[in-house]
């Protein structure tokens, strides 16, 4: 049973074992942990055709509640199961025993029966059943603990796309990683980033050059907003979108994401470093940081749906970069609130933004 692939072939395994064992015309396997919501998984026939409503529920509530097994070598004689269920499915003699987990919780049962009265089971037919229902609950459990595991591995690696792994291990740990995704409005500092002067970088040099310059940067710019514990919303061009309190928040999301952008202008310093020293272009790069309220949640078509904030917050942190010089970091006088201990902070000339009716406070940050 161990071997099995997945729970469903568990199952079939644990039906198929069942028909090579007993002399039985009909075996069903339901699952749940209450009498009264058992829910059939298999039940067939031996010569595999699919049955509904086989198991008489006396027989199968009685396992349950006893937690042991039963066995009826006459059950419409036998007075704990002569209901009408037991007439209606014609069952003669039956088995039946629960299939138990840890600490004795109930998974579900397992159950075998024939119609006719010259197949008759027997204590040995109950003590076996009684033995295999107990070793296939242990393997049913171990299954979906295993196929849990997988579960969360894969929604795991899909997060950690975008996500830091300690977010996307909290967000893969959920009952229902999407649900941590679901959309509401919360505070968040998003923070943008901008190549100076990439244009005509670009025109100098080969499309597979640019690339792979790109691809080197983003890695290192990436691993920098997942140190800090922020969430990786998009690549833009030769720039970056990447925000903290979404989809999880920290009291120190704004704190998180400039250390984040110190973080990112000196492991830029690194790279420029070597890649001047191997005769290749080197990169300048501003970043802008805001803080406020947007809306955080899936967005997109009902084809293709992606992570993201959207709101006013998110276009002042857009435009504020742009008037980032490379090497300078800039926040916002929200964010600049927003910080409980952080670098110091210079003040710069308020900056006329579009779309906005008044000078906004600027501040760039002492590396």
């Amino acid at each position: 049973l161990t071997r099995a692939p997945s729970v469903d072939a568990l199952l079939a395994k644990v039906v198929d074992v069942c028909f090579d064992t007993f002399d039985g015309d009909r075996v069903a396997l339901m699952l749940g942990g209450d009498a009264d919501a058992l829910v059939p998984k298999i039940a067939r026939d031996r010569r595999g055709r699919g049955l509904d409503g086989m198991v008489p529920l006396s027989i199968a509530r009685s396992a349950v509640a006893e937690r042991s097994g039963v066995l009826t070598d006459d059950a419409p004689a036998d007075d704990r199961f002569g209901g009408q269920s037991v007439v209606v499915q014609q069952v003669r003699s039956a088995l039946c025993a629960p299939m138990l987990g840890s600490e004795g919780r109930v998974l579900g049962v397992l159950y075998v029966d024939n119609q006719a009265l010259s197949h008759r089971f027997d204590e040995e037919d109950l003590d076996f059943i009684i033995a295999f229902a107990g070793i296939a609950g242990v393997a049913l459990e171990n299954g979906e603990f295993a196929e849990r595991i997988r579960r969360e591995a894969l929604v795991r690696s899909n997060f950690e796309r975008y996500f830091s792994p300690a977010i996307a291990a909290r967000i893969a740990a959920t009952p229902d990683g999407a649900a941590a995704l679901a959309g509401d409005r919360r505070p968040v500092a998003v923070l943008f980033t901008d190549v100076r002067g990439f244009t005509p970088l670009s025109e100098s040099l080969a499309p597979e050059a640019i690339a792979t310059l790109l691809t080197e940067y983003f890695t290192v710019m990436a691993e920098c907003v997942f140190r800090h514990g922020g969430t990786l919303d998009k690549f833009l061009g030769d720039g970056l979108m990447a925000l903290w309190g979404a989809p999880l928040a920290a009291p120190d999301d704004a704190d998180r994401a400039v250390r984040a952008a110190v973080e990112m202008m000196g492991a830029l310093d690194l790279l420029n470093e070597r890649w001047a020293a191997e005769g290749r272009p080197t990169l300048a790069t501003g970043i802008a940081i805001n803080y406020g309220e947007a809306f955080a949640g899936n967005i997109g078509s009902t084809r293709r749906m992606e992570y993201t904030v959207i709101g006013d917050v998110v276009n002042t942190a857009s435009r504020l970069c742009a008037c980032a010089t490379g090497g300078e970091i800039l926040v916002s006088g929200p964010l600049r609130a927003a910080l409980t201990a952080g670098p110091a902070l210079r003040p710069r000339e308020p900056v006329k933004l579009r779309g906005k009716s008044r000078a906004v406070p600027v501040f760039s940050v002492a590396r």
